[in-house]
């Protein structure tokens, strides 16, 4: 299978003590659609990242991902 780019958007809530939990990661078809959703997300959970990786699911050889964009709030360790 040939090389695809994968756009996902990663948000994150503020648990009751303050800590950043995952909520469900989306895959959106392009990076535009990334920035959108992801900042939608932040204003509703609080933070997100949008970022893309290349890669082939065929062989599960991947690229590092690629940050796009951060919103809100996100852990130091994400992107």
């Amino acid at each position: 299978m040939a090389m695809k780019t994968f756009y996902v958007v990663q948000g994150f809530t503020a648990g009751p003590r303050g800590r950043l939990s995952p909520v469900p990661a989306i895959e959106v078809p392009s990076a535009e659609a990334a920035l959108r959703r992801a900042e939608k997300i932040a204003s509703i959970n609080g933070g997100a990242i949008a970022f893309s990786r290349a890669g082939d699911p065929g062989t599960d050889d991947f690229d590092d991902p690629v940050v796009l964009a951060r919103f809100g709030q996100v852990p130091e360790e994400v992107g």
